[in-house]
């Protein structure tokens, strides 16, 4: 258990996940920081109201300072703004990075040993934002994406065959947008490949829908973007961290030469465990799977140039 976890954004992937960090007692504090005044003091407080119900007793507070953040063993990011219908990611890009990178200056200054799970979009660009802004090394400044775009398409799986999700496993690597690599070679059910059980019509029907996950999620809600699926994804990655479960999950990595890729954050599996990444693990892929991811980087790698120009 880690001492304190703080969850930066009080908006509703920060207000779940600082809910969910307290109902698993990974930590014994959770602090939520948000610029709004009285919007984290009032839900940090209605959730440590929740505790004699939910049987936790993680403690759980406000701020719109960061002073209460001071010795975190990890901070979760989902500050900024929202994606609306018809927007996409990279629409997010330079607000975004404006407010991470104030953010990854204050994390540096009160908890400069910390580990950092990065949500705010465009996920892989705001991750590389962070670590610059931290100063940090790659192992303590991961993006949450793979989790969350892996999720998705085991859901749409189990949809699809009318199976439990418990017994599917896959895997999405690349960067967190249209350009994702859901891997079909690496999909199995109990251990039946993906590709024995399904049609291949049906299969690439079921990872378009991957890839368009958040957006369909946008397009019903209107007002804003997911947040049950992605506050669950993040607090699967802390958990994995602060509980050092060496969990091999799809992260958002800064990638110094692993799948021919330098200078970027993208989406391959890792070892998650104390300290935060332990291992990037290379997995073979086909030769449509490597020009797919090749492709995804060059679009991060396209964004984030876009944000040197700004």
């Amino acid at each position: 258990m880690a001492k304190k976890i703080t969850v930066i954004g009080a908006g509703h992937v920060g207000e779940v996940c600082a809910q969910r960090l307290a109902e698993q007692e990974l930590c014994e504090e959770v602090v939520l920081i948000d610029i709004v005044e009285g919007i984290p003091q009032g839900k940090g407080l209605d959730q440590w109201q929740s505790a004699p119900v939910e049987g936790f007793d993680t403690r759980v507070s406000g701020s719109n300072g960061y002073g209460p953040a001071e010795g975190s063993d990890l901070f979760i990011v989902t500050a900024g703004i929202a994606r609306k219908p018809g927007m996409s990611r990279d629409d997010l890009l330079r607000t975004n990075a404006g407010i991470v990178r104030s953010v990854g200056r204050e994390i540096a200054r009160v908890a400069p040993e910390a580990v950092v799970i990065v949500v705010s979009n465009p996920l892989d660009v705001m991750a590389g934002v962070m670590k610059e802004a931290t100063g940090f090394p790659r192992e303590r400044v991961v993006g949450m994406a793979g989790v969350l775009d892996t999720a998705r398409f085991r859901a749409f799986i189990a949809m699809e065959l009318d199976v439990s999700v418990q017994d599917i496993q896959a895997l999405v690597l690349g960067g967190h947008g249209d350009t994702m690599v859901p891997l079909a070679s690496y999909a199995s059910v109990s251990g039946i490949p993906l590709t024995q059980l399904m049609e291949p019509d049906r299969l690439q029907a079921v990872v378009q829908r991957t890839r368009d996950g958040g957006a369909e999620i946008v397009a019903h809600l209107k007002t804003g973007s997911a947040y049950y699926a992605p506050s669950a994804a993040a607090v699967q990655m802390a958990a994995a961290i602060v509980r050092n479960q060496r969990r091999i999950l799809p992260a958002a990595a800064y990638l110094e030469g692993e799948y021919g890729q330098e200078g970027i954050y993208l989406g391959v599996p890792c070892k998650l465990g104390a300290g935060g990444i332990l291992e990037i693990v290379q997995v073979d892929l086909t030769e449509g799977e490597q020009a797919a991811l090749a492709k995804s980087a060059d679009h991060v790698r396209a964004t984030k140039a876009a944000l040197a120009e700004d």
